[in-house]
């Protein structure tokens, strides 16, 4: 879990701020526990998490580096040398879903070197100096991406830095598989992003009421 960012772009780390009472880390940490046997968060150096389990999951915590990269090369040294499937998602993707987590990680067992989920680009692109264009073959890249452990590792190895571990895996001879991605999932990137993150949050939370108050309505029935 990427979570050692400053947030220049949002003015400050996001990553910490309040999402439907609960801190972005936290749901982001919550969810990976959900689908993970233990998990790694890149942190600021001066954030503790104040907690080190989710349930039954250990959560372990490594310091960021002064790359995204390096960052991540930082929490990869904290993974088991045993574990065969590693997935890396950003600590600013809160709104991912389990079944997200398991398509990607499911992909890589079926023999896949990198597993990226993407979304199609629906806005219309233009080149600053070339000009417009075509979209038909653009995606937008997401996370939870998935590695098989080994080359993620050598891709690592090599120090190269780039905006996605994809990317790097890619750099050294491995395939990428993309699969579809969820619209839900965006990045909190900007106060406007938290803004629709809230409003997906309190969307899910009247659904999952919805259903809590059906289930009593049957249950009561019964």
């Amino acid at each position: 879990m990427v979570a050692a960012g400053v947030g220049q772009r949002f003015g400050g780390p996001k990553q910490l701020l309040d999402l439907g009472g609960r801190r972005v880390v936290d749901r982001s940490v919550a969810l990976a526990a959900r689908v993970s046997e233990s998990v790694v968060v890149v942190l600021p150096p001066e954030v503790d998490l104040g907690y080190d389990e989710w349930g039954s999951v250990p959560i372990v915590s490594a310091i960021g580096g002064p790359s995204r990269s390096a960052s991540v090369r930082n929490g990869l040294s904290l993974v088991p040398d045993q574990a065969d499937v590693v997935v890396i998602h950003d600590g600013a993707r809160p709104l991912a879903s389990p079944e997200l987590f398991v398509k990607v990680v499911q992909a890589v067992r079926g023999g896949a070197d990198a597993v990226v989920p993407v979304v199609p680009v629906v806005d219309s692109v233009r080149h600053r100096v070339s000009g417009p264009v075509d979209r038909t073959d653009l995606v937008a890249v997401q996370t939870p991406q998935a590695f098989a452990a080994e080359l993620l590792r050598a891709a690592h190895q090599t120090g190269h830095d780039a905006t996605d571990d994809a990317t790097l895996v890619e750099a050294i001879g491995g395939q990428v598989v993309l699969v579809d991605g969820e619209v839900d999932n965006l990045k909190i990137t900007t106060p406007h992003d938290l803004l629709v993150a809230e409003g997906i949050v309190g969307r899910r939370d009247d659904a999952s009421d919805g259903q809590s108050e059906e289930s009593s309505r049957e249950d009561h029935h019964e």
